[in-house]
């Protein structure tokens, strides 16, 4: 089997993606400087602790494990940060990127597989949506990505690198084993969010309640970590077999809004959901529900896990092991 790099692989996604690598066989070996991630989350014996922007600590890693592939999560990901701070953004996001993307030159790396965000499209004019649909981004955040698909693009038409983006919407769940959960700190998404409500019984915001909805609240597309991670495995493969560079984006197709997460988070639990209506985000869409027809054609990836109830099952008995740690 192959010998992937995995950048940010001690992070939510990285981690359960590293967990799936190995669970099929191939050798990984995890970069991550741990500013983000955990170190819990990976076998130490993967672990190098090594910024993106250190060049030369890359190259020679690749060349001495002899790496066929990269996987590069190693980003943050924030949003709203991503607005008080864009120049860490766009210097760890996009600095780092060409750091990483610098050093497989050297090293004779020539496969990578991106992870994007569906923060590329902005405000789409309809849904659900396709990978055809233009370049608009609203944050800082979004616009780092948007940067590092357009030298992928420019890098596989004068280095032949090969890359794969993958453009997920609401990554989410738990290892359905319960090895690996959503740890982010301070915590930025839905559902972790909810169960936290649940268990200080402090309100959570819902942003909004006069969207042009049904119920008034944001509908989104909610993918679990364990089908992302399954994706990345699809991507990488492609690439290995000789497939062509290309951007796909990964969801299930349905929405949920957030008054729909809290009712399936209160009926799984069995606890009500304390929460409070506040003013809408500035930057937040109404909908972003994906197509991702072209994922499932192409790449023959087949989602397991990402009905809503399994999502909130998974991540509330990874909760659950935590609070019982006393984390």
């Amino acid at each position: 089997m192959a010998k992937i790099l995995v950048t940010g692989g001690a992070g939510y996604i990285g981690s359960h993606t590293t967990l799936a690598l190995v669970e099929r066989g191939h050798d990984v070996v995890v970069v991550d400087n741990l500013s983000r991630g955990h170190a819990h989350n990976v076998d130490p014996k993967r672990l190098w602790r090594i910024h993106l922007t250190d060049t030369d600590a890359l190259v020679r890693l690749m060349r001495a494990e002899k790496v066929d592939a990269v996987i590069h999560f190693a980003a943050y990901i924030a949003v709203g940060e991503s607005t008080r701070e864009p120049e860490l953004y766009f210097s760890n996001n996009v600095g780092g990127s060409l750091a990483l993307l610098t050093a497989m030159q050297q090293a004779g790396v020539k496969r990578l597989v991106f992870s994007s965000t569906a923060a590329v499209y902005g405000m789409p004019e309809r849904v659900p949506i396709t990978e055809d649909m233009p370049f608009a981004p609203v944050s800082p955040y979004g616009d780092s990505k948007v940067m590092v698909e357009r030298i992928l693009g420019w890098l596989d038409q004068y280095r032949d690198l090969r890359s794969i983006s993958l453009r997920y919407f609401n990554a989410c769940g738990a290892d359905p084993q319960g090895r690996l959960g959503e740890e982010h700190n301070p915590e930025t998404h839905l559902i972790p969010l909810l169960l936290k409500a649940i268990e200080t019984g402090v309100p959570m915001t819902v942003f909004g309640d006069d969207y042009d909805t049904p119920d008034g609240t944001c509908i989104r597309d909610y993918i679990h970590v364990s089908d992302l991670a399954e994706a990345h495995i699809c991507a990488l493969e492609s690439l290995l077999n000789g497939g062509p560079s290309d951007a796909f984006n990964v969801g299930t197709g349905a929405g949920y809004s957030v008054l729909e997460v809290i009712r399936a988070v209160e009926e799984v639990t069995g606890r009500k959901v304390p929460y409070e209506i506040g003013p809408r985000r500035p930057g937040d869409a109404a909908v972003l529900v994906a197509n991702a027809d072209k994922l499932r054609t192409v790449l023959g990836w087949r989602p397991q896990y990402s009905d809503l109830r399994t999502i909130i099952e998974t991540a509330w008995e990874f909760e659950k092991k935590r609070i019982a740690k006393g984390q």
